[in-house]
């Protein structure tokens, strides 16, 4: 028995005994009673601060593991969020029945157990990216472009158990924070604490990311998180025995030459394979169970010691080519430097200094596993960081600029829907890298273009920037990652090359891979940065899984029964969905000046919530409550300066006008908190409030979607438009609200 079977043996264990002691106590005679409040009837400072934390928590663990796990959720990254918000929500609205903290952990454990079971599960959540709609309009790894009805229903039915699943975990979660808010003397010192201890989640999750800590002790932190909140001894004890079976369940062997490892973007797997002398053959790198890159020796003596290795030429595998149409010893810029493949070639190849640009630690780590050590070299050096931000300070000039195999298959962050390298490929990033190139320079660039409409795309900008075709063709090997190469330079450097080498020349014409017959596609840039998408459109995928997530939130409010009797407040409702969209909106301008690294979104979701904490603390500290329509105005301003300002023509360091971007995007944000804190100190039910709130949040990632067709720029107009519903809904909703807190009514 392994320890997957083993965890899974446990779980089911766990979950009978626990079913067993709740059917036994649900079959004792007792009178019917309506359902009153659960216990505790006390205010707890200590419940509200844990439960905050580990909601928050929880929140970034089942983003991040589901997103290497299940791969629909890596290429719909808020659907995860979404799904939290929403239980949440719903646990809101039941703050006053029985808190569920049994069907919680039965959900966690069930899904943990779904998806790491010990026979071949994987290959069905592998299916539902492309059977729910992946892949007809937008390329995903692996899909093909056929749509099967019978398969979409029953992954309909599928990922609808799923999000079922995701939900009900973090139902308890918000019936606790909710009832602690009713029952706090101030509503808003609790709503404060409520924050303070969610900013407390995210940097403990960043801490554990920053380690490259294993999903084991993630769960392991939720599982006790959640046990020091149960009422009594026993269920305390059952939810630490819980740590046992996930422990199994998520266990993975490793050996030296074979292992995993998580890094705050991905799960890298490592593999190495050698001779059986024990010399290195050659690595294999997977991310997130996906085929991303071999690691290669390509020095001349070891390949003229296995001659079988590499069919064809030396020069003409896709590690050496770049360098045959770039001048003599040049200076060399890699961006997506990885492992050290390209950065080993820029040495072999004489290069007079290199660069190497790679966002992630753990990829730049594996360079020392690198047979030909090219990391060491004093020729070279790296910089962690991402390359829209480098090549923003950088000054050049360089001799060739080469983008490496960094399309990436992970997210740019947990609040949106964009990946890590979403930026990288757009006309502005082509911009900066063409001023960057001296007068010969050459501009070269690796993809694995698996759609012809995604290969005229990047023609089509290389053809706006440069003024010319770019040289198109496929360089496969049978010893390394291969891919289409794009070849450019603002001068006569590429053809010049092409003329004075007649092997080069036959290479690049029995290789060509011109894009014909194909519809003309919208090129990329930093307002509609979606370079995997066809055209600007909602793509099958995301509307499948918005149509769920509606049916899913429709059905579990309506089981509501207070929810059937009340609408929820419009304005806490509309100031959720403006915030999310709001936030959205912080995080992808900021990432353009800063780089998309974990780092700064998680400086910058920091920042928002300590700018809703100071709001909360001046709504708190005043006598006398802020005019609404005076909050209204700046929140107002705020967001139409944000949208008018030209950030690209305003001259200055990236830094410099990154700052700016930040301060300017702090005053929607500071008004925002300064209205909803307002009307929160004053509002007659805080939980029903905040959970309006959440479903509001929902929404709000739903409406996310539609800068896939309109862009990014214009969530701002969207959010502007819900906040002012929001606003105008306080003229109907509650008049009092104006005034000085309206004092809770007693529960009936």
């Amino acid at each position: 028995m392994n320890w997957r079977s083993l965890g899974f043996f446990i779980s089911a264990v766990l979950l009978g005994s626990e079913a067993f002691f709740v059917f036994r106590g649900r079959n004792q005679p007792t009178a019917v009673i309506v359902p009153p409040p659960a216990s505790p009837q006390q205010w707890s400072w200590w419940n509200l601060v844990l439960a905050s934390f580990v909601t928050l928590f929880a929140e970034l663990v089942l983003i991040r593991w589901l997103g290497t796990e299940v791969r629909v959720f890596a290429y719909v990254k808020n659907l995860a969020l979404l799904l939290c918000f929403l239980g949440f929500g719903v646990g809101c609205a039941l703050a006053r029945y029985p808190v569920r903290w049994i069907s919680s952990a039965a959900s966690l454990l069930g899904l943990v157990m779904w998806v790491r079971l010990p026979w071949h599960s994987q290959q069905l959540l592998e299916g539902l990216s492309q059977s729910l709609g992946g892949g007809q309009d937008i390329q995903i790894w692996s899909t093909g472009t056929v749509r099967n009805w019978p398969n979409f229903l029953s992954s309909a039915s599928l990922a609808a158990v799923l999000l079922f699943l995701i939900t009900c975990i973090f139902v308890p979660l918000g019936q606790t924070v909710s009832r602690q808010l009713e029952l706090a003397a101030s509503p808003l010192r609790g709503y404060s604490w409520n924050l303070a201890a969610s900013l407390v989640g995210i940097c403990a999750f960043f801490a554990v990311s920053w380690h490259g800590l294993p999903p084991t002790l993630w769960f392991g932190i939720v599982f006790c998180s959640i046990a020091f909140l149960q009422p009594g001894l026993r269920r305390r004890i059952w939810f630490l025995c819980l740590v046992i079976p996930v422990t199994l369940l998520l266990h993975d062997t490793s050996t030296p030459l074979r292992f995993s490892m998580w890094t705050p973007y991905q799960q890298i797997e490592f593999d190495q394979e050698n001779f059986s002398d024990g010399e290195f053959h050659r690595a294999t790198v997977r991310v997130n169970h996906t085929g991303y890159q071999f690691i290669v020796n390509l020095l001349p003596d070891f390949l003229a010691r296995h001659p079988l290795l590499l069919t064809g030429p030396q020069d003409e595998n896709p590690y050496n080519l770049p360098f045959r149409f770039a001048s003599p010893r040049p200076k060399v810029l890699i961006v997506g430097s990885g492992a050290g493949n390209d950065v080993a070639a820029a040495v072999r190849n004489q290069s007079q200094s290199v660069d190497a640009v790679e966002i992630d630690p753990a990829i730049l780590a594996l360079g020392d596993r690198h047979p030909e050590h090219p990391y060491r070299s004093p020729l070279v050096t790296a910089h962690l960081t991402d390359a829209r931000a480098f090549m923003k300070r950088a000054t050049g000039p360089y001799d060739l600029i080469l983008f490496g195999l960094l399309d990436s298959h992970t997210q740019l962050s947990d609040y949106a829907n964009m990946r890590i390298d979403s930026f990288v490929y757009t006309e502005e990033s082509f911009r900066e890298a063409k001023a960057l190139l001296a007068p010969n320079g050459v501009l070269f660039i690796k993809f694995e273009v698996a759609r012809p409409w995604l290969g005229l795309r990047l023609t089509e900008m290389l053809r706006h920037e440069f003024g010319k075709e770019p040289v198109v063709f496929r360089a496969s090997s049978s010893y390394g990652t291969g891919g289409v190469c794009f070849v450019i330079s603002t001068s006569g450097q590429v053809e010049d090359q092409l003329a004075r080498d007649a092997r080069l020349l036959h290479f690049v014409k029995q290789n060509r891979t011109p894009f014909l017959d194909v519809p003309e596609v919208p090129v990329t840039t930093d307002d509609w940065p979606y370079l995997y998408q066809e055209g600007r459109w909602l793509p099958g995928i995301f509307i499948s899984i918005s149509i769920l997530v509606i049916l899913l939130g429709g059905v579990l409010y309506w089981r509501i029964p207070e929810a059937r009797q009340r609408v929820p407040s419009l304005f806490f409702f509309g100031m959720g969905a403006g915030f999310l969209l709001l936030e959205t909106q912080i995080i992808s301008r900021l990432a353009l000046y800063f780089g998309t690294t974990w780092q700064v979104n998680g400086i910058v979701i920091g920042a928002i919530l300590t700018t809703l904490l100071f709001a909360n603390t001046v709504v708190e500290k005043l006598r006398k409550p802020f005019s609404p329509w005076l909050t209204v105005g700046g929140l107002v301003a705020g967001i139409v300066i944000a949208y008018a300002m030209p950030f690209s023509r305003i001259p200055g360091t990236a830094v410099f006008v990154g700052c700016l971007a930040a301060a300017i995007f702090v005053l929607p944000v500071f008004f925002a908190g300064i209205l909803f804190a307002t009307q929160f100190r004053q509002a007659i039910s805080p939980g029903a409030a905040l959970g309006a709130n959440m479903l509001g949040a929902v929404v709000g990632g739903l409406l996310e979607n539609l800068s896939l067709v309109f862009g990014l720029k214009a969530l701002l107009l969207v959010a502007l438009g819900l906040y002012l519903l929001a606003a105008s809904s306080l003229l109907w909703e509650r008049k009092p609200a104006f005034g000085y807190r309206i004092a809770q009514a007693s529960p009936k």
